[in-house]
């Protein structure tokens, strides 16, 4: 125990009264688990001045009262938002006290709230739970072989004017998915690139980015499933499924009328689900090397080169374990539907 240690007037009598009694300091010291500092102090104290009450602090007086602690705790429970800064200006003309942004962290930090990234997801309705639900539980249980014959495709749109995500909320440790803590954030534009590719287990296409940003269902068609996507059927076998989301252009008619003239099975799935499908983690990796290239992308040329340098280096490893967690994925998800959480 160190010897700035407060101790409470009440033991400090006890120890007095103990000393008083001829009770030695090691003695006390060991029962009540204090260094011999604090006790030999205490009996100084008390032997010249006869008293035991702490002297006042030399230090500069409080910022803040209880009160305005009380009031920050409110305000920033009720706008989790709020920068450090934005607090403080309220607190000013709530209160007229003025401190500084550092105060205010640490007057929220000592009641346990902390400045965290908020957890984001995309915004769900009943029936997409639902069905989220119903495809998990159908899919928790495949085997490995069974997901190795699966073709995960999406698109992917990058940007020059990326969102860093520098946004942090106020939050108590351990509340990172109670709904006042999740953001539900849909894609930001900006000037930017399309681009498509598929990952399956020991595999993957080469990326594609789009010449024009606007996805049809013939460029779907021609761009995508012939020259990749069929291909890729043939040396998997008769037990090939392509996964792809309910995209209008991907449910076009030419598509539907080309999957079955070359026997391609497709995987029903579940809307607003990007969590679920492994290659939008990749798309992160992605998005994440690139916007570390030094120095970055300015134009569009420039940022279609890098992307695609930073494809070809993507270890397929990565992409492996992504695809073997798919079991864990359904699984959590089932769990956090159970629990009430929004994942």
């Amino acid at each position: 125990m160190s010897n700035h240690q407060r101790l409470e007037d009440g033991m400090r009598w006890r120890i007095v009264q103990r000393l008083e009694a001829g009770q030695s300091q090691v003695q006390i010291c060991r029962e009540f688990n204090l260094t011999p500092s604090v006790v030999c102090n205490l009996w100084k104290q008390f032997q010249v001045i006869g008293s035991i009450e702490r002297k006042a602090g030399q230090g500069r007086p409080r910022a803040t009262t209880a009160t305005e602690d009380r009031y920050l705790s409110i305000i920033a429970r009720r706008n989790r938002d709020a920068t450090a800064s934005q607090l403080s200006r309220d607190l000013y003309a709530a209160t007229g006290s003025r401190v500084s942004r550092v105060t205010v962290s640490k007057r929220l930090h000592k009641i346990g709230l902390f400045a965290r990234r908020p957890a984001v997801c995309v915004p769900l309705t009943s029936t997409n739970r639902r069905v989220r639900l119903a495809w998990c539980r159908e899919h928790r249980d495949w085997s490995m072989d069974q997901w190795a014959t699966v073709l995960f495709t999406d698109e992917s749109r990058f940007s020059l004017n990326t969102d860093s995500r520098r946004t942090f909320i106020w939050r108590e440790p351990g509340t990172c998915y109670l709904p006042s803590n999740v953001r539900e954030i849909d894609p930001y534009g900006g000037r930017g690139s399309m681009v498509w590719a598929d990952i399956m287990l020991d595999g993957r296409t080469p990326l594609h980015v789009f010449e024009r940003d606007t996805v049809t269902g013939m460029r779907y068609r021609d761009e995508i499933l012939e020259p990749y996507v069929r291909l890729f059927r043939g040396a998997v076998g008769p037990e090939f499924i392509l996964m792809n989301d309910n995209a209008r252009p991907l449910r076009a008619l030419l598509v539907d009328e080309f999957l079955e003239s070359e026997n391609i099975r497709r995987m029903d799935w579940s809307a607003t689900s990007p969590d679920l499908n492994p290659i939008e983690h990749v798309w992160d990796a992605l998005g994440r090397a690139n916007a570390t290239r030094n120095p970055p992308p300015r134009t569009i040329q420039e940022m279609k080169t890098a992307l695609l340098n930073e494809w070809d280096q993507l270890p397929q490893e990565m992409i492996n374990c992504l695809i073997s967690s798919m079991k864990s994925r359904c699984k959590a998800c089932i769990s956090a539907r159970e629990d009430h959480t929004p994942y």
